[in-house]
Parts: structure tokens; sequence; C-alpha cells
């Protein structure tokens, strides 16, 4: 059956995703272990089959012989757990912004709150494969990537890569997301009758994943423009990025650049000139699907990046470094 990995928040929208994708997966076991919100619950099914449940403990940890723990949990409960699952010999991939910044500074001031673990910062893997694969599996702390920032960097990394962005005209990215990466502990302003039939923008100039896109890309915080908004809809993310191209004269140019960076990875799926990804075509998969336009005669470029903002945004993505930092096949409970 393989080794035993943990899942703390099995009940939130991205635990109950990593959930649904590793029961399929051949090579680990599942178990629950049971935080304070969820501690006490029972399955409304009667005879209901599935992972064990324990409690979520070192002692249970270590007892179990659990080789990794994800943290599908608050920013405020991971920085609590980690220490601890850590000690009792686990490693940690964790869900939450807790761990993703190179200085507690950067948390505090995007975060509104101090960070209580700084000491572990200077470990911590960022997880993003496509980037980051040599050092995925040696990390014994992993943060995965936010959703929005998953989508913007595999987008944006590239053209500063390639230095074919105006800088000084700035990158604007104009983000859309379904409900379900706000979480699911209640609010009014995802309550369904403030969500349906309606669309809105939210956290101007301060969402707390405009750091996070920084620190990867490459890109100054005057050379970014990001807005978050909320779609009526479940899951999913499209992201659309405009910038002013410098050296480009044609759509497969600027194809060409993200062909040659990504060849070879396995969730990432290009569309020819002329053809846009939506979010049906990524929907409950672990790939990003970029498309790109340019006008030669104006430099006016533009990309588009969508994911699930609960598969490759979170759970399928936290899997993705699993199965490296485990020595297992990339796609493996993926594809």
């Amino acid at each position: 059956m393989g080794p035993k990995v943990g899942i703390v928040g099995y009940r939130g929208y991205s635990g109950a995703e990593l959930v649904r994708i590793l029961e399929r997966h051949r090579h680990v076991q599942p178990v629950l272990l049971e935080h304070r919100e969820d501690h006490g619950h029972t399955s409304a099914i009667r005879h209901a089959k599935g992972p064990v449940r324990l409690a979520c403990d070192p002692e249970t940890v270590r007892a179990e012989g659990l080789v990794l723990v994800f943290l599908a949990t608050p920013a405020e409960v991971s920085m609590e757990l980690a220490p601890a699952m850590l000690r009792a010999g686990a490693r940690v991939v964790d869900l939450s912004g807790a761990f993703r910044f190179r200085n507690p500074e950067t948390y505090t001031a995007w975060y509104n709150e101090p960070h209580t673990q700084p000491g572990l910062l200077a470990e911590a893997v960022y997880g993003l494969p496509e980037y980051f694969r040599e050092r995925i599996p040696g990390a014994r702390l992993l943060a995965n990537p936010g959703c929005y920032p998953t989508a913007a960097n595999l987008a944006i990394r590239p053209l500063v890569e390639a230095g074919v962005v105006d800088r000084a005209a700035g990158i604007v990215c104009d983000a859309k997301s379904g409900i379900s990466g706000a979480g699911r502990r209640p609010s009014l302003k995802t309550s369904f009758c403030e969500v349906t039939e309606n669309f809105s923008a939210y956290s101007i100039f301060k969402h707390r994943h405009v750091p996070e896109v920084l620190q990867i890309s490459g890109l100054e915080e005057g050379e970014f423009s990001f807005t978050a908004q909320l779609l009526p809809l479940y899951r999913g993310i499209l992201e659309t990025i405009y910038f002013r191209a410098v050296g480009l004269t044609s759509a497969e140019q600027l194809l060409g650049i993200y062909e040659k960076r990504y060849a070879g990875e396995p969730f990432i799926r290009l569309y020819n000139p002329g053809h846009m990804p939506d979010l049906r075509g990524v929907a409950r998969t672990n790939f990003c699907d970029i498309g790109v336009a340019l006008d030669a005669k104006t430099g006016r470029a533009m990309v588009v990046s969508a994911i699930d903002n609960l598969v490759k945004g979170a759970a399928g993505q936290a899997v993705q470094n699993m199965n490296l930092m485990l020595g297992r096949p990339e796609t493996e409970g993926l594809l």
C-alpha cells in the first residue's frame, strides 16, 4: 500500500480535494488527522468507508509512521502545527501562505499579523515544480504555492526571463476565481445571495498573493497591477495578463518562449495562436493551460492562464510535490 501520509483540514475544500486525489493514488495511504474543527464530527453516511481517522498530535504521527503531513489549514494553524509535525519525523506540505515568503516582514505586511515561526522560513522550499523541481525532493518543509500566483507566475516568469516585457509600461493581471478559493469558512461576502448573478472585485492593491507573484516572477511592485475578482462559480481561475511586448513580431514568437521554457512539462498545455483556454478545459485537472495573442503593430500582448484553483492551485500541486518528495513519478495520481 505504500507509506502513510496525513491530511489536516480534510473538511475544507482543498483538504477534501486532497482526500479525493490521494484515495486513488496507488502508492500512499491517506490518514485523516482530526484537528480542532474536525474533532468530534462523524460521517453523515451510515457505515461510510474511507481513510482512517486519527488524532492530530505528534505522538500519533510518530506511532503511525507518517512520512508526510499535508496542512490544509489557515496560516496561523499551519504555524502552530508544522514545527510539531517536523519534530515527530514527518515532512510537511503546507497549503497555506505561512511559509511562502523569504522573510517574516513580508508576511506581516501583507497578512496583517506577526509570523510566529520565522526560523522555518529559511528552510521552506517553494513548491512550484516547473521552477524549483531540483529543490523539492530534499525538502523537509514545502510551501505549496497559492492559486492566483500559480496561474500568474507560470504565465509571467517566462516573459520576464526572456526580456520581452516593457517593464516601464508594467504588467496588468486581471484574475477571476470561483468562490471555493475563499475557503469553507462562512462569510457574508461569499454567501449564495451575495455571489449568485453577481461579479465583484476585491482587495484592490492589497491582495495577499501579490508579493508571492513578485517574489517568483522577478517583478517590482510598481510594475505589477493585480485585480482579483469573484465569479459565481464553484471552482477555477482564469487570468488575463496584459503587457507591452519588446522585440516580438508575432504570436508564434511569443508562444515559442513558452514552448522552449515548458518543453517536457507534464502539466503545462499550450494553445495554438487564435485559441484561448477556458475554465471548463482545466476543471478537476492539474493542468495549467496557456494561450497567447500579440498585435505586432502596437506591441500589445496578452496571455491567458487557466487552472483549477483546487487542483493545480492547491491539492493537485501538493500531490505533485509529494510525489517528487517521495521519489515517485511526478504525475502519479494526477493523470
